[in-house]
C-alpha cells in the first residue's frame, strides 16, 4: 500500500467530492510487485480547490494543473516530501518538441489518452483497492510489451523525449517495444535534437546505469538514436584493431563487449569512461612499415574528446575530471609492473584507480585475456594495505629552506625527489631524511 500521507491526500480529496487516483509510473510498478520511487495524484479537482485543500500546497505548473502537496518524509531521516498533484487535463497543441501550447482540464479517460505508453496510462484507487483502465495497459503489462497509447508517430512528435524514455523503459522494465510503436521510434529518431542537452543527459544515465545497460546501448545504436545523440560511438563501427590484442573485432565490437562485462552496480563515471575510452580510435588509426596497426596518443586525444562531449551534455565538472582521468591512463596499466615504487605508489593513490582498475579489467577481458597486470596491482594493493600510499614527507618546502635551500622550481624538483626516495623506502623517518638531502646539492 502507499503511504499513509498519500491515502490522506486520496482520502481529502475524495470526501471532498472529487475524484482522485494515483496514476503513472507509481501504478505500473504495482502491479509488477516492485515498490514505487514516488507517487503521482490524479485529480478531477481544479488546482485553486487542491491549494484551499491542503495548507502549504504550492503550484509548481499552475498552467498544467500541477500543485506540489507537502507530506511527512518516508525516509529515516524525516523532514518533508512533496506530492505532486495534477489536474486531469487534456493537452492542446506541441510546437517546441516538448511542451503542450495550452491544456483544457477534463476527466481521468481523456487524461489517460494524452500519456506516452500504456503501461503508463493506468489509474489506481488504492482506497477501493480498484485499477482503472482506459488504454489496454494491463494486458500489455502482463505481455511486457512498451506500447504507445494512440498513433505512435502523434505521441512522439509531441514530445521528443519520449524517443529515449521508450529506450529507458525498454531496458529497465525488460519490455518488448510493440512494432509500431518502434517504427515510429526510429522514424522520429533524428528530432531528439531539439531536446534540451541536460534532458537527454539523464534519460542515458538511466537507461545506462541500469544493469541490463547493454540492451539499452544495443537498442540506441539499432533506432538512429545514438547516431543523434553520440555519432562519436557509432564511429567506432569498422574501425579494425591488431588482431593479435583484439581478436574480439573492431572498436565497436571491443567497446560494446566492455560494457556488458562490468559489474551490475557499476558508477556512472566508470560507465562513461568504458564508453569513451576508445573515443580517439578513428581519428588516430594508421598503419606503420610492416603494416600493423597503430593509434599512438589516442588515451590523449581520447581525453580531450571525452571532455568535449561530456560538456555537451552539460555534465558535471567532477564526472567530466574523473572519466576524463580515466580515458587518459587506462593505457599506463601496460608499464605498471615496470615502474620504480614511487611511481607505482603514485598512480595507485589516485582518486580514480579504483573505478580503472576496474576499466582495465573489463578491457582484458574483452580483447586478449591478460589479466597479469591485474594480479600484479591487486598484489601491490595488497602489499601497502598496511599504509598509505603516499604518506606525508618526512620534510617540507619550509625545512628545505630553513637549512639552507633556497625557493624556486628545484625546491619543488628536490621535495619530488625526497618524497620518492622515501616511497622507495630509501628513507624511514626524518633523520635519514636530513641524512640523504645533505647529501644533495643546494637548490640555487
Amino acid at each position: 500500500m502507499p503511504p499513509a500521507s498519500v491515502l490522506n491526500i486520496l482520502q481529502r480529496l475524495q470526501q471532498a467530492g472529487h475524484e482522485a487516483l494515483l496514476a503513472g509510473g507509481c501504478v505500473r510498478d504495482h502491479l509488477m510487485g516492485r515498490q514505487p520511487k514516488d507517487y503521482d495524484v490524479a485529480t478531477s479537482a481544479k488546482p485553486d480547490e487542491v491549494q484551499r485543500l491542503f495548507r502549504g500546497a504550492r503550484a509548481v505548473g499552475e498552467h498544467f494543473g500541477v500543485i506540489v502537496v507537502p507530506a511527512p518524509a518516508q525516509n529515516q531521516e524525516g523532514g518533508q516530501d512533496w506530492i505532486e498533484v495534477a489536474t486531469f487535463r487534456c493537452d492542446g497543441p506541441y510546437l517546441d518538441g516538448r511542451h503542450p501550447q495550452e491544456v483544457s482540464f477534463s476527466d481521468a479517460k481523456h487524461d489517460a489518452q494524452r500519456r506516452d505508453f500504456t503501461v503508463n496510462g493506468l489509474f489506481w484507487d488504492p482506497l477501493r483497492d480498484e485499477i482503472i483502465d482506459h488504454v489496454e495497459g494491463r494486458a500489455d503489462l502482463h505481455q511486457g510489451l512498451l506500447r504507445a497509447i494512440g498513433e505512435a508517430s502523434q505521441r512522439f512528435a509531441e514530445d521528443k523525449l519520449r524517443l529515449l524514455r521508450a529506450l529507458r523503459f525498454a531496458t529497465t522494465l525488460g519490455f518488448r517495444i510493440e512494432q509500431k510503436t518502434w517504427q515510429a521510434l526510429v522514424a522520429h529518431a533524428a528530432e531528439i535534437s531539439c531536446v534540451s542537452a541536460e534532458r537527454i543527459r539523464d534519460e542515458l544515465c538511466r537507461l545506462l546505469t541500469h544493469p541490463n545497460r547493454l540492451r539499452g546501448f544495443d537498442l540506441l545504436c539499432e533506432s538512429g538514436l545514438m547516431q543523434a545523440v553520440l555519432p562519436e560511438i557509432m564511429a567506432l563501427r569498422g574501425v579494425e584493431q591488431p588482431p593479435q590484442w583484439h581478436p574480439e573485432g573492431d572498436v565497436f565490437v571491443h567497446t560494446r563487449l566492455m560494457l556488458g562485462a562490468l559489474q551490475p552496480e557499476a558508477h556512472l563515471p566508470l560507465i562513461l569512461a568504458v564508453l569513451l575510452h576508445d573515443i580517439a580510435k578513428p581519428a588516430t588509426f594508421s598503419r606503420d612499415e610492416d603494416g600493423r596497426i597503430r593509434f599512438h596518443g589516442h588515451d590523449k586525444l581520447g581525453a580531450q574528446m571525452a571532455a568535449e562531449i561530456l560538456r555537451r551534455l552539460r555534465f558535471d565538472n567532477e564526472t567530466i575530471t574523473q572519466v576524463c582521468a580515466m580515458v587518459e591512463a587506462h593505457m599506463i596499466f601496460k608499464d605498471v609492473q615496470k615502474m620504480r615504487q614511487s611511481t607505482l605508489r603514485r598512480f595507485m593513490a589516485r582518486e580514480t584507480h579504483a573505478m580503472e582498475l576496474e576499466l582495465h579489467r573489463v578491457d582484458c577481458l574483452c580483447s586478449n585475456g591478460l589479466l597479469d597486470n591485474h594480479r600484479f596491482l591487486l598484489a601491490k594493493a595488497e602489499e601497502f594495505a598496511h599504509q598509505p600510499l603516499l604518506p606525508a614527507p618526512w620534510l617540507n618546502g619550509r625545512d628545505l629552506m630553513a637549512l639552507g635551500h633556497q625557493p624556486g622550481p628545484m625546491l619543488g624538483a628536490l621535495l619530488r625527489r625526497l618524497h620518492d626516495a622515501q616511497l622507495e623506502g630509501l628513507i624511514e623517518n626524518r633523520e635519514q631524511a636530513i641524512e640523504w638531502l645533505n647529501k644533495q646539492p643546494q637548490s640555487d
